[in-house]
C-alpha cells in the first residue's frame, strides 16, 4: 500500500474502529469533546463548537495533500464517536510519519481505547505502509501524555524548545519520542499482551 493511499481506510480492533474523518462527523466530534469540555485543556488542542469547522477543514486539507490521514475513534459496541487521532507529517520519501492530534472523551480515557488505537495505527504504519520511523510529540507540561507514550514502548529523544505556539499564546516546548522499525516486533508483542490482559495505557 502506498503511504498516501487511504481510500476508505478503516482499522478495526476488538473494541474500537478507526475510520477516516468525514465532514459529516462534525456534530459527533463536538459531542465527544463535550464529555469533559476538552477544548478547555491547555496542553493540547481539541475542537469545540466554535472551532470544529476549522479543525475538520485543516485535517481534510492535509488529507487531500497527502501528508495527513485523520481518523475518528469509534466504539464498536455502540457505534459512537469518542475521539480522534491521525497520521500526520507523512514523509513518503523517507518512510516516516507522526501519530498525534489524539484525544478521547473523558469517559473513554480510562479504558483500553487509546492503547488499541495506538496498536492499530502502529501496526498499519509498520506492516502496511512500511514506515521505518513513527514519532510522537507532546507538550513538555503534559505529564500524563508523556508517561502514556513511554508505556506504549516509544523512546524519548529530546525536548524541542518553542516547538509551537498554543492557542493561548504560550510558546510550547515539546517532547519528541519515536519507535523505529527494528523495535516494532517487541513493541507489538508487549502491546498485544497488555491488550489481551485488558490493561489501558492512558490517553494522549
Amino acid at each position: 500500500m502506498n503511504m498516501n493511499d487511504a481510500t476508505r481506510l478503516t482499522l478495526s480492533g476488538k473494541t474500537i474502529e478507526l475510520r477516516v474523518l468525514e465532514p459529516a462527523d462534525a456534530p459527533a466530534l463536538v459531542n465527544a469533546a463535550t464529555d469533559g469540555l476538552l477544548w478547555n485543556l491547555k496542553v493540547t488542542v481539541v475542537p469545540g463548537p466554535s472551532t470544529i469547522d476549522r479543525y475538520i477543514t485543516s485535517a481534510l486539507r492535509g488529507y487531500e495533500e497527502g501528508h495527513v490521514i485523520p481518523f475518528v475513534v469509534i466504539t464498536r459496541s455502540s457505534g459512537r464517536i469518542v475521539g480522534s487521532t491521525r497520521f500526520w507529517k507523512i514523509d513518503s520519501a523517507n518512510r516516516k510519519l507522526e501519530i498525534g492530534h489524539t484525544w478521547l472523551s473523558q469517559s473513554a480515557q480510562r479504558t483500553a481505547a487509546n492503547t488499541e488505537a495506538k496498536y492499530l495505527l502502529l501496526k498499519h504504519a509498520f506492516e502496511v505502509m512500511q514506515t521505518v520511523r513513527v514519532q510522537f510529540t507532546t507538550d513538555e507540561l503534559n505529564e500524563k501524555s508523556r508517561a502514556a507514550i513511554l508505556r506504549i514502548g516509544a523512546k524519548q529523544e529530546g525536548i524541542v524548545r518553542h516547538e509551537r505556539i498554543m492557542p493561548d499564546g504560550r510558546k510550547r516546548n515539546s517532547v519528541r519520542f519515536s519507535i523505529i522499525d527494528t523495535e516494532w516486533p517487541q513493541v507489538k508483542n508487549e502491546l498485544e499482551v497488555k491488550l489481551a490482559a485488558g490493561r489501558a495505557l492512558g490517553t494522549r
